[in-house]
């Protein structure tokens, strides 16, 4: 009987799913779901609060390591890994999307494909995304990943990996973990050391954007950067 409830209910939360999608659907609800697919036979729903209230959110769970997730949660080291794995599965998804040599001819595509590039991502890190003479891109070389909230940028990591994806222009980005938009005064100094030391090489910085989240500030619409 109690096997005959649980293959019940979760048809019936598959069925919605494909009926409605996800939108509707709460966070407890969407983990419940795709613990379907780890955890045979049992039901998943009080594990699914269990989780999300371990780490504050589904978010934060989905950002937690394995290991983590196994210690805190009592679970497998199968559904561990599945759970971390949404947020790189989210950032492939976008690479592919985006497929090769995307054009980035405006801000809008710009901050549209740096956030595509942190999605999932819990510490501060920098790209240099590398264009050619058309404005697509060679490359996007993650130059650097470091705690939350310190980001130091290097001139001469930046040059490099322009010189090595033959970059006509770039575009810089970095995030904001803690969801401010709003450029620092380090954020502009290092903007300005690598607007000057890629004008040597004759290679034009184009923008710098800012990524908190699925939001992005474009230092060139700002006014910040001569494009």
């Amino acid at each position: 009987m109690d096997k005959k409830l649980h293959e019940g209910h979760r048809q019936r939360v598959k069925a919605r799913y494909l009926r409605e999608g996800l939108d509707a659907f709460e966070d407890h609800q969407v983990l419940e779901m795709l613990l379907f697919f780890c955890i045979p036979m049992k039901d998943t729903n009080e594990l699914a609060h269990k989780m999300i209230k371990e780490f504050g959110s589904l978010s934060g769970l989905f950002e937690a390591g394995p290991e983590d997730i196994c210690k805190r949660c009592g679970v497998s080291e199968n559904t561990a890994i599945l759970a971390s794995l949404v947020p790189s599965l989210a950032r492939r998804y976008f690479k592919d999307k985006w497929r090769d040599k995307p054009l980035l001819n405006s801000s809008l595509k710009a901050g549209e494909y740096a956030v595509s590039l942190f999605a999932g991502r819990i510490y501060e890190a920098f790209f240099v995304i590398c264009l050619d003479s058309q404005n697509r891109v060679n490359y996007s070389a993650l130059v650097h990943e470091g705690t939350i909230n310190e980001a130091p940028v290097y001139p001469r990591l930046i040059v490099e990996a322009a010189l090595r994806h033959q970059a006509s222009g770039v575009i810089l980005a970095h995030n904001h973990p803690g969801g401010s938009l709003r450029p620092s005064q380090s954020d502009l100094e290092a903007t300005k050391r690598i607007i000057t030391a890629l004008e040597a090489i004759s290679i034009k910085v184009i923008d710098h954007i800012i990524v908190a989240g699925d939001r992005y500030t474009s230092l060139t619409e700002r006014g910040l950067i001569n494009a």
